[in-house]
């Protein structure tokens, strides 16, 4: 067995039947060339016939009053985590999106190990699509991809090839694999305990100066300054998942023009298209938006739980003007990077959690809703630049969808793929109506920076780019 950290924990402590707390991936994939009308029922008893797990797909959760465990299911039923369902007529993106909606609402068994997948067909023009979700206490969004990458391959040749859960481990990967023996346990507690105890002093002096450089720069994302808005209000179970994919090469244009990062420019993006959003209902706070971005602390390529720090990013959302907005961003990101430089990993998760402590209470009880740390969540996960095959089938469209949490009613992730972003946009139907008008928002930002900066954009802006939303 194998206890889980506080981090994990975490995430099984906040949820509730309106708050699932599972991350997945969608993938839209292409028929290959000559293939039979039965080529995906084929598929689906393929994958039916997987019955053997590797980890950390094998483990269910083990709640005892030490603290939760995870330990091998000798019990599994492919039945339980596989689905293979057809979409109403006329299987476009909208009936897609509202299966995804709907299903991504829906809790997982947590008597059984924690995801679940669906492979979807009846699509229009010879596409089917793969929905996978796993819950955020076995895989952060770093592992899920890349257990996602091993199981895809750049060879449309190649067949045969196992769905993401009977994928075979790498030894480095191995390694978070749960030790077992007294000695093991008792090791591995000592070298925390005394991680623990030598993160104390640079964690608090991260903290102090945090807070000192908050009071000299009003522009300064400190760890309460996130203004209470729209998106921070309570959520319920009902979802709304949008996407949208753009040019990467745009962004970089923009980016190498500015001296800034292809984050900064999504985070730049984002900023507009929630400025707009919060216009367009009368409730632009004051202040500006602060997004958490989390980012990846895994220097290996191990999987299976939770590895990451957090940038807070002032949006900017108080500036007219995207190069306005644009300058505090890349600001404010780059002097939360040159804090993170400084610590080392285990620093860094230990700074994370003291500083988002108390928004982490307001999520869990509601309470004192006056510290709250950020607004929204933006995530931005690398992906593979090559053309990507599953069974001969071309990988044509890879969009991530997100948790929600109460009082945070909105999560933007983007997953890098080919020469595109794939924006996923997750959100409270009822909490943020007309959510889709974002996926606008977002181009209309693109193009204003480019306008600005009098770039021209692509002239036929709409050839290579996937505008896809659910309608009202």
């Amino acid at each position: 067995m194998k206890n889980l950290s506080l981090l994990d924990d975490l995430f099984l402590w906040l949820e509730r039947r309106h708050q699932p707390m599972h991350v997945a991936g969608l993938l839209i994939f292409e028929y290959p060339k000559g293939a039979p009308s039965h080529f995906v029922s084929d598929l689906a008893q393929q994958m039916r016939d997987c019955t053997a797990p590797t980890y950390p797909f094998d483990q269910r959760l083990v709640e005892r009053w030490r603290g939760n465990c995870w330990d091998h299911d000798s019990a599994f039923d492919i039945n339980h985590h596989f689905r293979h369902v057809a979409l109403p007529r006329p299987g476009g993106i909208k009936e897609l999106f509202s299966f995804i909606s709907i299903e991504h609402g829906n809790l997982l068994d947590r008597s059984r190990p924690l995801w679940e997948s669906y492979l979807i067909e009846a699509m229009n023009g010879r596409h089917f699509a793969l929905y996978t979700k796993v819950h955020h206490s076995l895989l952060d969004g770093v592992s899920a991809m890349r257990t996602t990458m091993k199981m895809l391959g750049d060879d449309p040749a190649q067949m045969n090839m196992p769905p993401v859960w009977q994928m075979p481990l790498s030894p480095r990967a191995q390694e978070g694999k749960p030790a077992e023996g007294i000695l093991s346990a008792l090791k591995v507690a000592g070298s925390l305990v005394g991680g623990q105890i030598a993160t104390v002093r640079p964690v608090a002096s991260a903290l102090y100066n945090t807070i000192k450089a908050a009071r000299a720069n009003p522009e300064y994302a400190n760890v309460f300054k996130a203004p209470q808005c729209r998106l921070n209000q309570p959520i319920t179970g009902s979802r709304r998942f949008a996407a949208q994919s753009f040019e990467r090469a745009r962004l970089k244009a923009i980016a190498r023009q500015t001296g800034s990062t292809t984050n900064d420019i999504i985070l730049a993006m984002c900023g507009s298209a929630l400025r707009h959003y919060l216009q367009s209902y009368d409730c632009l706070p004051k202040q500006p938006l602060v997004a958490m971005v989390p980012v990846s602390l895994r220097r290996d390529d191990s999987i299976g739980g939770n590895q990451v720090g957090v940038i807070l990013a002032n949006l900017a959302t108080h500036r007219k003007g995207s190069l306005n907005r644009l300058e505090v961003i890349k600001q404010s990101v780059d002097e939360a990077k040159e804090k993170f430089h400084r610590m080392s990993k285990e620093e860094a998760i230990n700074y994370t959690a003291v500083t988002l402590a108390p928004s982490g209470l307001t999520l869990l009880t509601g309470l004192i809703p006056q510290w709250l740390a950020f607004n929204v969540v933006i995530s931005n996960v690398p992906g593979p630049e090559k053309t990507q095959y599953w069974n001969g089938a071309r990988l044509e469209r890879f969009y991530p969808v997100s948790a929600i949490v109460n009082h945070m009613a909105l999560n933007i992730t983007i997953i890098s793929y080919e020469d595109r972003l794939e924006f996923g946009i997750v959100g409270c139907r009822r909490t943020l109506p007309s959510m889709q008008r974002l996926l606008q928002y977002l181009d209309d930002a693109l193009l204003e920076l480019e306008t600005d900066l009098g770039m021209s954009p692509p002239p036929k802006r709409q050839s290579k780019r996937a505008k896809q939303a659910l309608s009202e």
